[in-house]
């Protein structure tokens, strides 16, 4: 009985220290394989201008018309919308990211209302969300061919932009922006919440910048009457689009998704930089509820998975392996104590049998 007992014993305190590794193991790699961007994304985030804030657009046809100034509309509904997919290639390390975007005037209906439309792609590390060093690593396409097919501009980029790392920190991360296509801080702001579940709130501001510079294009460049731009005088005025903007994430920092977005965006025509002439578009946007509340249900997703095998999975094999060792370890001794009695207490007769 007591080999019974003892190879029980041996097999409880084996199975226990087993669980007691998986324990160990299971936070430090399996949560670090589970700790990155799904490769299953499709999302769509709507943004729409704030109430009662400045929300003005250039009629683009004024500046074509054969008379009269060029005319900005005020209180313009705008709504910017992205439907964010993960196309090839992508694997177990890196994922390639596709970002359609269309910025529209709501008051207009189909194509009449676009202001703006792009596809965006960059291939991105899954864990820090830096654009991978190959190159190029992204494109952008902002127009389209004689058939209407879009024209993507291959480049190197850097810097964050539709994720952040897993385990974001409070500090300043590189951002790139895709209207300046450049790459400036964005400033940790704050820690804070929204609808209960912590974030940290990030800035950055984009000084006004030249978007002739960025891209030379008719539009970012533009010769008219000056009486076309509400100016005195015959002779025609150029006028060079600029850019400026202020933009707001909060981001859950344990899976690095941004719950809610924000652009306080300013395009002018001017003279120069410091002369706003004729806005083009002027509007502060801002993530609406339906997409919060759908980026925070996917986030979520995320750190169920997180917490099941950071947590939940560990204690329950922490538990289980105690008991498996404090068992095989009662088993033990109870196994040894036995044939230690019987050692102790034969009786004189047996012994001399024995001998």
């Amino acid at each position: 009985m007591s080999n019974v007992r003892r190879t029980i014993a041996c097999i409880l305190v084996g199975l226990g220290a087993l669980l007691l590794a998986a324990t160990v193991m299971i936070p430090t790699y399996t949560v670090g394989k589970v700790a990155k961007t799904p490769l299953d994304l499709r999302i769509t985030t709507v943004a729409k201008n704030v109430p009662g804030e400045d929300s003005m657009v250039l009629d683009s046809r004024s500046l074509v018309s054969p008379e009269g100034s060029a005319k900005v509309d005020t209180n313009v509904p705008v709504v910017s919308q992205r439907f964010l997919t993960v196309e090839e290639p992508s694997d177990a390390d890196e994922m390639t990211v596709q970002a359609g975007q269309t910025l529209r005037r709501d008051d207009r209906d189909g194509d009449t209302g676009i202001l703006t439309a792009s596809i965006d792609r960059v291939t991105i590390d899954r864990v820090t969300g830096e654009p991978v060093d190959a190159s190029p690593n992204g494109s952008l396409a902002v127009t389209v061919d004689s058939s209407g097919d879009s024209v993507a501009d291959a480049f190197q980029r850097q810097g964050l932009q539709y994720r952040f790392p897993i385990g974001t920190e409070k500090k300043s991360y590189p951002y790139f922006d895709s209207n300046a296509r450049a790459t400036r801080p964005i400033d940790f702001v704050e820690e804070t919440e929204i609808n209960g579940v912590p974030v940290y709130h990030f800035r950055q501001t984009i000084p006004v910048t030249n978007m002739n510079d960025v891209v030379p294009a008719a539009t970012n460049k533009l010769t008219l009457p000056a009486a076309k731009w509400g100016l005195e005088g015959e002779e025609p005025v150029t006028m060079t689009r600029f850019y400026t903007n202020t933009r707001d994430l909060w981001v859950e920092p344990r899976t690095g998704a941004v719950l809610k977005g924000g652009e306080q965006i300013h395009l002018f025509y001017g003279r120069s930089a410091e002369q706003v002439d004729v806005t083009a578009l002027k509007s502060h946007l801002v993530f609406d509820e339906e997409t919060i509340a759908a980026q925070m249900e996917v986030t979520q997703e995320s750190l169920d998975k997180l917490d099941l095998f950071g947590k939940t999975v560990p204690i329950i094999l922490g538990i289980l392996a105690a008991v498996l060792l404090i068992g095989g370890a009662v088993l033990g001794v109870m196994s040894s104590g036995g044939s230690s009695a019987r050692r102790t207490f034969d009786p004189p007769t047996e012994r001399l049998r024995k001998s």
